[in-house]
């Protein structure tokens, strides 16, 4: 049985990663999402808010896949954590070049702390290359509909975080 990695902070879940997310579990058997911690930030929603939004939207898109995947947090290195999960592979999703120069660096980097762990590159959709956490955070503070880059479950959380 394979079991991915895949680690992100995900404050919000867009479209990008979900579709990261699907694309996962078509080369893995069960997909850890793994959401990082950070004590330097401060996220718009707390981990129990995205790892709840991770589960609803993976239930909406593809429910009889969501028993394979599993949400954790994790606060030290990706590769220490993908093998305290028994994860062989780490998932990364590129939108376009300055994506792929990045995390070319870290998978090399990885390679070299952890080289039973290896990193599968997923590229995003099309429609999702353009989507950032950041851009939705932006758009949807400023009172923008963002209903178009992430999944309902997510669309509706966020209506009601800047409602507040």
């Amino acid at each position: 049985m394979t079991k991915a990695f895949y680690p992100g902070s995900f404050d919000p879940l867009t479209n990008g990663h979900l579709d990261v997310l699907v694309q996962a579990l078509n080369v893995a058997d069960d997909v850890v999402v793994a959401i990082g911690i950070h004590p330097g930030k401060a996220p718009l929603f707390s981990f129990e808010e995205r790892a709840d939004l991770i589960r609803q939207s993976i239930t909406e898109v593809l429910p009889e896949k969501a028993p394979k995947v599993s949400v954790v947090s994790f606060a030290n290195l990706v590769v220490d954590a993908a093998r305290d999960h028994g994860a062989r592979l780490l998932i990364r999703g590129l939108r376009d070049g300055t994506d792929l120069d990045y995390e070319m660096q870290m998978a090399g980097m990885n390679q070299q702390m952890a080289p039973d762990v290896q990193t599968i590159f997923l590229p995003a959709g099309i429609a999702s290359r353009p989507i950032t956490a950041t851009l939705v955070r932006q758009i949807a503070a400023m009172g923008g509909d963002v209903g178009a880059f992430v999944p309902v479950s997510v669309y509706e959380a966020l209506k009601a975080k800047f409602r507040a």
